[in-house]
């Protein structure tokens, strides 16, 4: 099988996943552990689209792949998103969950508090992500998914 089609199922069961944790799992047991490993996953789900998309349109050579990762994802913003009818608000929230993550992997400390994930970084900045971001992130990687499920296999 190809591997922009492996990725595609990939992120599809991240999402279900997440999905579940987010609305089922979260809601009863309150975890802080399970919010932020949704919201990795989320972004992992993402990565797979993304690369997906890439492989897609690297295999009919509409595109150049390249080893860093933040080239070939401008790449996707400036060449593939408008093609798979992904908004710049789309890329944007996607940028800003990416941002998001590479914060908590640097921070110093992170904990919940009344539903919201608090990241503290090496010089005591916050960043707050709500549990409704969190939800927002799952949708658009719904969306995502959608639109490049769309698009790729018609």
């Amino acid at each position: 099988m190809a591997k922009f089609l492996e990725n595609l199922q990939e992120a599809e069961k991240i999402i279900q996943i997440a999905d579940h944790w987010t609305y089922v799992s979260f809601p009863l047991i309150k975890d802080k552990k399970l919010l932020l490993k949704t919201m990795i996953e989320v972004k992992k789900a993402l990565q797979y689209c993304i690369n997906s998309i890439l492989q897609y349109e690297y295999l009919y050579k509409r595109i150049r792949l390249f080893k860093n990762p933040k080239t070939n994802f401008q790449t996707f913003e400036r060449k593939c998103a408008k093609h798979y009818n992904i908004s710049q608000d789309e890329v944007k929230l996607i940028s800003e969950l990416f941002d998001i993550v590479e914060k908590q992997k640097k921070s110093s400390m992170e904990f919940v508090k009344n539903n919201k994930i608090v990241i503290l970084s090496e010089n005591l900045e916050t960043k707050t992500i709500p549990l409704e971001k969190i939800k927002e992130f799952l949708l658009l990687s719904k969306k995502i998914l959608e639109k490049t499920k769309n698009k790729i296999l018609q």
